[in-house]
């Protein structure tokens, strides 16, 4: 594990808190404290549960499902989300070692199917509002293309049952992240900019959204400018415009505010960010965690370092993808690595 290379603001450590959980993605917490992981090309889900002397134990609950990454808890029972799969999990925490069977509701939330999506964006991320209603995605069927404004590249939610469907933003390419300000309650979002246009351009994106039903550009506008290819003539001032600028083609995915007390009061309600690396840019980039700064207003200053240390830049190599972040209830942050199978805690201490 690759916890030596880290590099993290003084007063802050990392550890090991689990490893061996191939394909590590998103993760969501049971109310016993149990930490469940999803995948994608691996097909698994995982539940990972501390002993007594502070180790960890990984269990398999499920696997050969279709890419299971998005998971949420809602009371006592984890839904996976495994592109339009939708699966109900009841009392899981009690049933670790034999898990029953899922209740089926992939037909209630209707989902694109992987066909639909046609091997495009079509892994899930899900998230619990305030509100009590399920968050996720719904990615771009294709890299750059007129799309089904209604059908793809959106951000959606629903009642848990899969009933009551909203469409809280359009013209959101690829969002595998996403959180609802803990004050405010407004959605926020990660967003994954198209393929071959450039080294440099788009950026990823943050995205803020304010009222749902909000147009955020796609296909039309990548990054605050005009897509070269599929404008179509459309100013993106019509067009909500980002929060922010993430950088090329790192990849940002989970991300979550920071609800804690362990960490330093100005890190309160400021957003984590897991940009887990360049796919087809020539000099890498991403492979770390970042935090973008809010003001009072909610608007964003600044994007800094936080967990860096993964990339060697002078060898182009990486040693591990950083996929989502989640808070602990004891303040702790958590960092899953999808490259080496592992999750990072981190820990501060004065």
């Amino acid at each position: 594990m690759p916890v030596g290379a880290l590099r993290l603001p003084a007063g802050f450590s990392a550890t090991v808190f689990a490893h061996g959980i191939p394909g590590a993605r998103m993760m969501t917490e049971g109310p016993n404290g149990t930490i469940f992981v999803g995948t994608r090309a691996i097909g698994r889900v995982y539940a990972v549960t501390r002993n007594a002397d502070g180790t960890t134990r990984t269990r398999i609950i499920a696997q050969r499902l279709p890419q299971p990454n998005g998971l949420v808890m809602v009371g006592n029972s984890l839904f996976v989300f495994a592109i339009n799969r939708v699966l109900r999990y009841d009392n899981i925490e009690a049933n670790l070692d034999n898990v029953p069977a899922p209740v089926e509701l992939t037909e209630a939330f209707g989902l694109p199917t992987e066909a639909e999506h046609g091997g495009n964006h079509g892994w899930k991320f899900a998230t619990l509002g305030p509100d009590g209603r399920i968050y996720t995605n719904v990615g771009a069927n294709c890299n750059i293309c007129e799309i089904d404004r209604d059908r793809f590249a959106l951000l959606v939610s629903f009642k848990p049952d899969g009933s009551d469907r909203r469409i809280e933003a359009r013209g959101i390419r690829n969002s595998v992240g996403m959180a609802l300000h803990p004050v405010t309650h407004e959605l926020w979002a990660t967003n994954n900019g198209r393929d071959w246009a450039g080294n440099d351009w788009p950026n990823d994106t943050l995205h803020r959204v304010r009222r749902s039903g909000e147009d955020h550009g796609f296909p039309f506008c990548s990054s605050r400018s005009a897509d070269p290819q599929y404008n179509a003539g459309r100013n993106c001032s019509e067009f909500v415009q980002p929060a922010a600028l993430l950088g090329p083609h790192v990849a940002s995915l989970g991300m979550r505010f920071y609800t804690g007390t362990m960490f330093p009061e100005q890190y309160r309600n400021q957003i984590f960010i897991a940009r887990r690396g360049s796919w087809n840019r020539e000099r890498l980039t991403g492979y770390d965690v970042v935090v973008a700064r809010t003001d009072a207003q909610g608007n964003v200053t600044g994007i800094e370092d936080f967990m860096t240390g993964l990339r060697d830049d002078a060898n182009q190599r990486f040693l591990d993808r950083p996929v989502d972040i989640h808070v602990m209830r004891d303040g702790s942050l958590l960092v899953s690595g999808e490259q080496m199978g592992a999750i990072y805690r981190i820990t501060y201490r004065q």
